[in-house]
């Protein structure tokens, strides 16, 4: 995929047993869906991280607003015919962890999964809008929703935008280094080889006042998280796994 060179610039908190093992062998479109959802998820947990590291005042739900960034750095990062894909893939994830029949749990921090679907992509269509008729479409946003989008996009392009030029950095920076890494499954490996790619994109790009750690490992589930008091993202290496499993 080719990134845009910025100058300024999830989501997925899926967690459930891990019933298969991620195969090389499988085919381009799930590697494809697998590591858009990975960088999905990595951005959604960025996001709690910048608001940790940074401090920032969060008006709602802090997770709405981590999949607000994720949404908005597939868009900012990637052009636009891979930045498509990303959106595609990364809302197919929604779409398959609510197909799993799960009770909804609605007590708890994440929105139901359906609303983070329709959320993704609102956001992403209302980034541009003229080009991306189609996806809304296809997608199914319904129309009284779809008029909005273009204004949640500013929403988050006043905040997030303005909190990446503030952290933007001509020089870049070393502030992403890695921790614990484990990768004994070839969905580990994959997992490393996904984050370390992203993790040395944003350190061309960014310069974070504290550093942060990311981690590798297994967790005995498929989840990903950012612990503040050890200011680390945590990537679980059973992750990978799991989205083959729940791939719509």
């Amino acid at each position: 995929m080719t990134r845009l060179i910025l100058s300024i610039a999830l989501m997925l908190s899926l967690i459930g047993p891990v019933r298969a093992d991620f195969r090389f062998s499988a085919s381009d479109d799930v590697h494809r869906y697998v590591e858009s959802n990975l960088l999905g998820i990595f951005y959604h947990e960025l996001g709690h991280a910048l608001i940790d590291i940074l401090g920032l005042p969060i008006f709602g739900q802090e997770e709405d607003a981590a999949d607000v960034l994720s949404v908005f750095l597939l868009d900012a990062f990637w052009e636009e015919e891979a930045a498509v894909g990303l959106a595609y893939d990364t809302a197919f994830g929604f779409l398959g962890e609510a197909q799993q029949g799960y009770e909804i749990a609605y007590w708890d921090v994440h929105g139901p999964d359906l609303q983070r679907y329709y959320n993704l992509i609102c956001v992403f269509y209302g980034a541009n809008p003229q080009e991306r008729d189609d996806v809304a479409e296809d997608l199914g946003l319904p129309q009284e929703r779809a008029e909005y989008c273009p204004d949640e996009y500013d929403q988050a392009n006043a905040s997030w935008g303005a909190v990446l030029d503030e952290i933007h950095s001509p020089a870049g920076g070393r502030s992403l280094g890695f921790g614990q890494v484990e990768t004994e499954t070839e969905g580990g490996a994959f997992t490393m080889e996904v984050v370390a790619a992203e993790v040395d994109a944003i350190n061309e790009e960014f310069r974070l006042p504290e550093k942060l750690t990311v981690s590798v490992v297994p967790c005995g589930q498929a989840n990903a998280f950012y612990d503040p008091a050890r200011r680390e993202i945590v990537m679980c290496t059973e992750f990978a796994d799991y989205l083959v499993e729940i791939m719509p």
